[in-house]
C-alpha cells in the first residue's frame, strides 16, 4: 500500500509544475513575441510482478502478465513557436515577422535572438530594445530624416523631407534555427542558442523559407485563453483526484492497522 501513497505523490508533483507553466503562458497572454511551454510527462519505471509471454507449467504463454506502475516525472517542458496574433500599432518602429524567423539583437556583448518586434530609437538614432539592444545589424536614423520604411523584403529606408532624398539605407536580416524549441528562454523576450537549436542561419525575409517584415505590427503572445483555462482545470482536478488517492491508501491502512482492535 505504500507503493500507492508515493505513485499518487508523484502525480501531485507533476501537476504542481504543470500547473506553474500555466500560470506563466497566462501572465504573458499580452507579451508581444511570447511563446507558449507546454509541459511533457511520462510514466516511471513499472514493477514486473509476473512478464507476459512468460512460459506456463502447461506449455502455454501468459497473455498480459502483472505490471504496476511507479507513478509520472516530467520529462520535458517545450516551447511551442507557432504564430500569434497581430495587433496594427501604426508605429513606424514595431516590426513583426510573417512566418519564420528571429531578430538579432546585442546584449551585453553576447548575440541573442527574439521575435518580438518592439523597437525605439536611442541617442544616437540607433534601433534598440526597450532594453536598450541594439537591433542586429545596426541601423541608425540620421536626425535629418522624416519617414522611415521598412518592406516586407526587409529594406530600411530613411527619408528626407522633400520625399527623395534618401538619408540611410540597410538590409535588415532575420535568423532561424534548425530547432526553434531547443532555445534556451533568456528573459525578456530573449532567446539564446545551444546545441539543441542548432546555429543561426541567416537569411533575408522572403527568401529561402524566411518569414516576411510587417511594419506598422507586432506579434502578440500564441497564448490560447481558453485552452489554458481549460488546461488549468483539468490540472487542478488531475492533482485532487491525486491526493483522493493518498487518502484511500491511508484508510486502507488505518483499517489494517485496527484489524486486532
Amino acid at each position: 500500500m505504500i507503493r500507492s501513497l508515493w505513485t499518487s505523490a508523484s502525480g501531485m508533483a507533476a501537476q504542481k509544475l504543470n500547473m506553474d507553466i500555466i500560470a506563466n503562458n497566462l501572465a504573458n497572454v499580452n507579451t508581444s513575441g511570447f511563446k507558449k511551454s507546454r509541459a511533457d510527462f511520462e510514466d516511471l519505471i513499472y514493477q514486473n510482478l509476473k512478464s507476459p509471454g512468460a512460459d506456463t507449467s502447461s506449455g502455454g504463454k501468459i497473455p498480459t502478465g502483472i505490471q504496476v506502475g511507479m507513478g509520472t516525472r516530467p520529462v520535458s517542458v517545450q516551447k511551442l513557436f507557432s504564430q500569434g496574433d497581430f495587433v496594427q500599432t501604426q508605429s513606424e518602429l514595431d516590426f513583426a515577422i510573417e512566418g519564420k524567423g528571429f531578430f538579432r539583437i546585442l546584449s551585453n556583448g553576447e548575440e541573442m535572438y527574439m521575435r518580438s518586434g518592439s523597437f525605439k530609437v536611442d541617442n544616437e538614432g540607433y534601433l534598440v530594445t526597450s532594453q536598450g539592444d541594439r537591433l542586429q545589424p545596426e541601423f541608425s536614423i540620421p536626425s535629418d530624416s522624416v519617414t522611415f520604411t521598412v518592406d516586407p523584403g526587409g529594406n530600411m529606408v530613411a527619408m528626407a523631407a522633400d520625399g527623395s532624398t534618401v538619408t540611410a539605407s540597410a538590409q535588415l536580416t532575420i535568423y532561424n534555427f534548425a530547432n526553434p524549441s531547443g532555445l534556451l528562454s533568456a528573459g525578456g523576450n530573449r532567446f539564446r542558442p545551444t546545441a539543441a537549436s542548432g546555429d543561426p542561419v541567416e537569411g533575408n525575409p522572403g527568401v529561402d523559407g524566411m518569414g516576411t517584415i510587417a511594419q506598422g505590427f507586432l506579434e502578440m503572445s500564441n497564448v490560447d485563453v481558453v485552452e489554458e483555462m481549460v488546461n488549468m482545470i483539468a490540472g487542478q482536478r488531475a492533482y485532487e483526484v491525486a491526493s483522493k488517492a493518498i487518502r484511500a491508501a491511508d484508510e486502507i491502512m488505518q483499517m489494517a492497522n485496527n484489524i486486532r482492535r
